[in-house]
């Protein structure tokens, strides 16, 4: 996935200005994408300069007005393009569970602190995202841009649930391992 898609995306949803872009970005697309205010207007700048998006005409011209996007025959074709192009998965780059690694060779100090931080996070998360699927996706909400978004959802609620199991199964194998000193045996309660 590109910046640039994820723009078009939002705005041939809705045609918007960067700061309407970056606002939806928040509650939505920069769940899976995130993006800062800064480059959401340097990749409408570029996008613009390509020919794919354009600035809406101001019903009445002012100074310091904000500009709305839409995109354009060209914009949508290439999004398009990329949509149907085949991509292959990237590869996992965590650093809790580089730490995990390292931690079998240096000690765990402060690690089980901060497993479960995580999965407090995992869980407020989870707990959001059903929120949002609750509101956003009442029974009968089955059109086909509807099971789309909700299938984007979907992903979001079961790797919010995997890394809820995977956190307690990892917490739970730390009652089996010696403390960060080395001092207790495996098996032994801590301290």
């Amino acid at each position: 996935m590109s910046l640039p898609h994820a723009i078009l995306t939002a705005l041939l949803e809705k045609p918007s200005s960067g700061l309407e872009l970056t606002r939806r970005f928040d509650r939505s697309i920069g769940y899976f994408w995130s993006a800062t205010h800064q480059q959401i207007y340097r990749e409408l700048g570029r996008l613009e300069a390509e020919g794919l998006i354009r600035a809406l005409p101001a019903e009445q011209p002012a100074r310091g007005q904000k500009k709305a996007y839409e995109v354009l025959p060209a914009g949508r074709t290439e999004l398009a393009r990329w949509t149907g192009a085949a991509q292959d998965p990237k590869p996992h780059r965590d650093a809790l569970l580089l730490r995990l690694r390292a931690a079998a060779v240096v000690g765990t100090a402060g690690l089980e602190d901060d497993l479960r931080r995580h999965l407090e996070l995992h869980e407020r998360q989870l707990a959001e995202y059903r929120e949002i699927e609750e509101r956003d996706f009442p029974p009968g909400a089955d059109g086909p841009q509807d099971r789309l978004r909700h299938l984007v959802l979907r992903a979001g609620i079961d790797l919010e649930t995997f890394w809820i199991q995977w956190l307690g199964h990892a917490l739970s194998e730390f009652a089996h391992l010696p403390d960060a000193g080395g001092t207790r045996r495996p098996g032994e309660p801590r301290a």
